[in-house]
């Protein structure tokens, strides 16, 4: 029994260690499954508050052990508060059924096509357009507003509510199982102090929604002509028809691919 308590104590400093190599390990994982959104500056925030009372136990430094507990006490309801949506979008993305929530590989193909020509023809014009393409995570929470559409998509509707003179034009367009589904829909702003100022109204509203849930954006620009894609927060600029494509197909999944 002496032996075995012996060993343990010797042995004490490899678990400590063992002990801060693990938590180090969870919070790694965790910030890459977030990284890309604006909870992920919060990530940090915390992954720094955790390391700090593990030094001021080890150091023996009381009055911030004593804070840092008691901050820590309420971690989990604060981190259910912060990365709420988050943690939703996680659960989605590691849950791969998409039985009965995609469209038809056929219509789905046929509508990746119809918007990659009038993304074409838009930007050719520069004219402004938003175009959403909802994956596993519904939308239906995120957009304000909106006029019930519910056709099919080809790229002369895309084109026509997108006209400088159509009352919905300010608005984003919603694909949801291969059909349009809504137009003049009006998405959350990013709030992400980190997003360039030059980005207009339209690509933070993409950047934004984007944020939150797992969809595709596609942005025209109106002032340069330029098209954008829009995922996780992330937006890639300066696309042609050929380049959105592929984009799209590689984003969307197999049921887009022709």
């Amino acid at each position: 029994m002496t032996r075995m308590t012996d060993l343990l104590h010797n042995t004490g400093w490899f678990l400590d260690l063992l002990d801060v190599v693990l938590v180090a390990f969870v919070i790694y994982r965790v910030i890459l499954l977030l990284k890309g959104t604006l909870s992920s500056r919060y990530l940090y925030a915390f992954a720094a508050i955790i390391v700090i009372s593990l030094i001021s136990r080890f150091a023996g430094l009381r009055a911030t052990t004593w804070l840092s507990d008691n901050f820590l006490g309420s971690l989990i309801i604060v981190l259910v508060v912060v990365f709420q949506h988050d943690i939703r979008r996680a659960l989605v993305i590691t849950r791969r059924s998409r039985i009965s929530t995609e469209p038809a590989q056929d219509e789905a193909s046929e509508a990746l096509e119809e918007l990659v020509s009038a993304a074409e023809a838009l930007a050719q014009k520069k004219i402004g357009a938003l175009v959403v393409f909802e994956r596993e995570m519904s939308l239906n929470n995120f957009i304000a507003v909106g006029t019930e559409i519910d056709a099919k998509v080809t790229s002369e509707l895309i084109t026509s509510i997108f006209l400088p003179y159509s009352p919905i034009h300010d608005g984003a367009v919603i694909i949801q199982k291969g059909k349009l589904t809504k137009a003049g829909c009006f998405l959350p702003l990013t709030q992400n102090p980190l997003v360039s100022k030059s980005l207009g109204t339209r690509h933070r509203a993409a950047i934004g929604l984007t944020e939150v849930v797992d969809s595709v954006v596609v942005v025209v620009s109106e002032e340069t002509g330029k098209i954008s894609v829009v995922v996780g927060g992330r937006i890639t600029r300066d696309l042609d028809a050929v380049t959105l494509r592929k984009a799209l197909k590689r984003l969307l999944g197999p049921r887009w691919l022709s």
